[in-house]
């Protein structure tokens, strides 16, 4: 960005926070009532809040959003969601993208931040990425809420792609998840949160277009853990080829020297 609009950026950014905050503060106290309600109905309603809360922000910032379903999409069957992750953006626009009854899987230290915390807490599986015991009860967690019907978000990179590739390695725990469940995958893409807000800076938030791409499922019926790795490998190269497709921004690819 020329150096003559940095400082129409800080303003649009200060302006999207408090724009951010008072919308948050707005249904804090519909999210507290709905609390007791307990987790899955209680919750199922905290995230319709959020719904509310999304489209008032998106739409303030001028952020709108294009969907494209390479497939048609079923929003009565539970599913494995698997985003990419590379930016900021990503944690407010999946309740663009789902607009089902789902929890996320997130990190747990989100929880901590005053008011988002509260709304944060009752609306995602939290999980310390470094406790393996911690991440083995996440995945116990998941497993009995989707025997409820509710569908199921994972970033499989488990945080930001820093990298110049589509993507980077996955977790295990959404694969086992959909084979220990058979729930199928369903990988929906966000090629373009990158350019609204990288993750380097909360001040390179910008108006424009994002896309979401719901790609076709991806089956699992019939399979074991045995099968993990393949299942795996075959998702990461499905989300990465449709990444490339739809011109992700970040993605570089290095040059191939040819010696003579």
């Amino acid at each position: 960005m020329k150096r003559w609009l940095k400082p129409l950026q800080w303003l649009y950014c200060i302006y999207a926070f408090v724009a951010f905050v008072a919308i948050m503060l707005v249904i804090f106290p519909f999210a507290v009532l709905a609390s007791f309600l307990g987790k899955i109905k209680g919750g199922n309603l905290v995230l319709r809040l959020c719904m509310l809360w999304a489209d008032a922000w998106f739409a303030l910032v001028f952020i709108h959003f294009r969907r494209i379903y390479e497939v048609p999409h079923d929003k009565t069957r539970s599913f494995i969601f698997l985003s990419n992750h590379i930016s900021y953006l990503d944690a407010a626009v999946i309740v663009k993208a789902y607009r089902q009854p789902f929890r996320p899987l997130g990190k747990a230290e989100m929880k901590k931040i005053p008011v988002f915390g509260f709304i944060y807490n009752r609306t995602i599986v939290s999980v310390h990425r470094s406790n393996p015991n911690d991440r083995a009860n996440s995945v116990r967690l998941l497993k009995s809420i989707t025997r409820k019907g509710i569908s199921v978000l994972v970033f499989p990179e488990g945080t930001f792609n820093m990298t110049s590739q589509p993507l980077k390695e996955f977790y295990d725990g959404a694969f086992r998840v959909a084979i220990e469940t058979q729930i199928p995958l369903k990988p929906v893409l966000f090629p373009d949160n990158y350019d609204r807000m990288n993750y380097r800076s909360v001040f390179s938030l910008n108006p424009g277009r994002c896309r979401i791409i719901y790609l076709a499922e991806i089956p699992v019926e019939g399979l074991t853990l045995a099968d993990m790795g393949k299942l795996k490998k075959q998702t990461f190269d499905i989300m990465s080829e449709k990444l490339r497709e739809y011109n992700a921004s970040w993605i570089s690819e290095e040059p191939i020297l040819i010696v003579s």
